[in-house]
């Protein structure tokens, strides 16, 4: 077997300048040559890991890698073994959306079916969610999701 002359290992993010990163993050908005050596997925990677630490992550990233494992409430039930407070919410869900005649019930309907479930927010989040302004309530606080003088009973 014989190596090319002019053969150059693949440049990898971690042997990049920052200015040749930059210059990189510009290309990936539009096309990397794949001929030039460069791998994109890596490169993305890279900066996608770089813009986390910079910013903190949200906390929501549910994808798993080494060393990332489901947690039981998780795996539980993607296996199809529901706890109660999971059965009940599923429940609660299908309940709505047949009452309502709704196939896909909106964010608001299922916030909705929360608060009625009887949960509030009485704990600061464990979520970074840099949009939005995080609170706590009273946990005897009203759910506020029906309109005043509503009945439950009058169906």
């Amino acid at each position: 077997m014989s190596k090319r002359p002019n053969h150059q290992p693949k440049a990898t993010p971690e042997h990049l300048s920052d200015e040749a990163l930059r210059e990189l993050a510009d290309l990936t908005k539009s096309v990397i040559d794949r001929r030039s050596g460069i791998d994109r997925r890596a490169f993305e990677q890279e900066i996608d890991s770089a813009a986390d630490a910079k910013a903190g992550t949200l906390g929501l990233d549910r994808r798993r890698g080494v060393g990332r494992r489901l947690s039981d409430f998780t795996r539980g039930a993607e296996e199809g073994e529901l706890n109660r407070e999971q059965f009940l919410f599923v429940m609660a869900i299908d309940a709505f959306k047949r009452e309502n005649n709704k196939t896909f019930p909106q964010w608001t309907d299922v916030l909705e079916v929360v608060r009625l479930l009887g949960y509030r927010k009485t704990m600061p989040s464990e979520l970074r969610v840099r949009s939005a302004e995080d609170w706590t309530e009273a946990p005897t606080a009203p759910s506020n999701v029906r309109a005043p003088g509503w009945d439950k009973r009058a169906a």
